[in-house]
């Protein structure tokens, strides 16, 4: 049967961060010896850009290629297919489901393995692309890309909703909701030493963790407090002494936070109060709300941090901002019930993933081309798509529930 809105499927938002493009000097050293300084290391690899689309109710993953707008033969890999996660050099995803990871080699749309992993969530991989770590439960779960198989399960303290790996691929921050009786409204923030696998002090902060961002510099790491929707804060943590800040008040159920790459302002979608709130990040303040489409619950920012494209999944729009001034530009009509956005590293086109509601003839996903804003032909996908990932790895990319 066919969930019919985004509420219904029941499912944690998520943030994921953005480290091969953020920082050149990680994705070169992925890229292999025919990169060099000169072009951006997307540029510079063979494979063309693909866009890949999970559909949670087919357990399917659709590719597309992103010359043509042309959809690939769907790739299976187990019902409710939720996260992708594409390694620096753009050879391989990782595509979580109910209780598995599938990795797929990318040359060639073929599923590589599928690896055990129970309750599997969102995933998020160290720039240096040896380890892709899992959301599972109350734990995250490691895996060797190397060899495709799962380490032991870190133990945390919290049911863990979102991951974030800090730019130098050191630290990976998980948030989640205390599981302790006493402290069933807080939330956690555990950091990870991804060289040791060993969780380090959790940090409480407000509410439930609903999503989680690093800046750029790796200074500052930033979680929401949604709380069923009625939340209204994000926490800043400074990641050098592991303490949180004074929360940041925003518009009510946020949901995702997308960073620039200069990493000046992060933006706060809303979800409730149908905004997006922007964030100074040298001070903390938060600026004037921008007021979208209804229920915004996803970013993508473009490669050159000059607008952001918001995906409002009540009002089937999605609105750009720009960023230089902070105002929405006008909407752009999508499909039905929009979840997710990504943008190709040449920052021509938008990818929006919209669910279709109760109709499965509306699972589609719509490009939009930047340069104009406007919206191109709907590319027919799987039942129920809920996240969209671009090889190589795109700025910014997430499925909310």
């Amino acid at each position: 049967m066919k969930l019919t809105s985004h509420a219904g499927r029941g499912l944690a938002a998520a943030a994921i961060t953005c480290t091969a493009i953020l920082l050149p000097t990680a994705a070169l050293a992925s890229a292999g010896p025919a990169a060099s300084a000169g072009s951006p290391a997307w540029a510079r690899r063979a494979h063309p850009v693909t866009v890949y689309v999970a559909n949670y109710e087919s357990g399917t993953v659709t590719p597309i290629r992103a010359a043509t707008n042309k959809a690939g033969k769907a790739i299976t890999v187990g019902f409710g297919a939720s996260y992708i996660a594409i390694t620096p050099n753009g050879k391989t995803a990782y595509v979580s489901s109910e209780s598995t990871v599938t990795a797929i080699r990318t040359a060639t749309n073929t599923t590589l393995k599928t690896i055990s992993v129970a309750n599997a969530g969102e995933i998020a991989i160290t720039p240096n692309g040896k380890t892709a770590y899992v959301v599972s439960g109350s734990s995250v779960t490691p895996i060797n890309t190397a060899s495709n198989k799962a380490g032991k399960a870190i133990a945390l303290g919290s049911q863990v909703n979102v991951i974030a790996m800090t730019p130098d691929g050191r630290t990976a921050y998980v948030a989640g909701i205390d599981l302790r009786p006493a402290n069933i409204n807080a939330g956690l923030v555990t950091p990870i030493n991804t060289a040791t696998n060993k969780a380090g002090k959790a940090v409480t902060v407000g509410g439930w963790p609903d999503a989680i961002a690093i800046t750029p510099n790796g200074r500052t790491v930033y979680v929401t407090d949604d709380e069923m929707g009625e939340g209204h804060m994000v926490t800043p943590i400074n990641t050098a002494t592991n303490k949180a800040g004074k929360a940041i008040m925003v518009g009510s159920g946020p949901r995702f936070i997308a960073i620039t790459l200069d990493g000046k302002t992060a933006y706060v979608a809303n979800g409730g109060s149908h905004t997006v709130t922007p964030i100074n990040t040298a001070t903390n303040k938060a600026g004037k709300a921008i007021t979208v489409g209804i229920a915004p619950l996803a970013i993508a920012m473009t490669p050159d941090g000059k607008t952001a494209y918001v995906a409002n999944a009540l009002s089937n729009t999605v609105t750009p901002i720009r960023t230089a001034t902070n105002t929405a530009l006008k909407a752009i009509k999508v499909g039905i019930d929009p979840l997710s956005v990504a943008i190709t590293p040449d920052g021509k086109t938008a990818y929006v993933a919209n669910t279709g509601g109760i109709d499965i003839s509306g699972d589609t996903v719509t490009p939009i081309r930047t340069a104009t804003n406007t919206a191109l032909k709907a590319i027919k996908v799987g039942i129920g798509p809920i996240f969209v990932a671009i090889t190589p790895p795109a700025p910014c990319s997430r499925r909310s529930r």
